[in-house]
């Protein structure tokens, strides 16, 4: 299974970033997708994620700014960060497998938060 994240940049504070992650297999044969994220100690955080049913989990860090979205049709996966903040800076890695998905992990896209 590969994992392909893409849309990380450099944005302003207060901006908007659209990440996505290309599957190469049937989304749906996982139960739970989502996005971790990895800080500059290495230390790694589950941002948000969605499963089959289309149940949502955010961190508390990122609620009511991010939003988690899937297209079973194409096999991608989503996330849309709105109101960035420089401490959500981070690479952001695409995962798949359980209700937390932990089997797959792509290579990340890295996100810059400049104030």
């Amino acid at each position: 299974v590969q994992l392909v994240e893409s849309g990380g940049g450099l944005v302003q504070a207060g901006g908007s970033l659209r990440l996505s992650c290309a599957v190469s297999e049937n989304i749906l044969n996982f139960r739970g997708m989502g996005w971790y994220r990895q800080g500059p100690w290495n230390e790694r955080e589950l941002v948000a994620v969605i499963n089959n049913a289309g149940t949502r989990y955010y961190a508390d860090s990122v609620k009511g700014r991010f939003a988690i979205s899937r297209d079973n049709a194409k096999n991608m996966l989503y996330l849309q960060m709105n109101n960035l903040k420089p401490e959500d800076a981070a690479v952001y890695i695409c995962a798949a497998g359980d209700n937390v998905p932990g089997d797959y992990f792509g290579q990340g896209t890295q996100v810059t938060v400049s104030s």
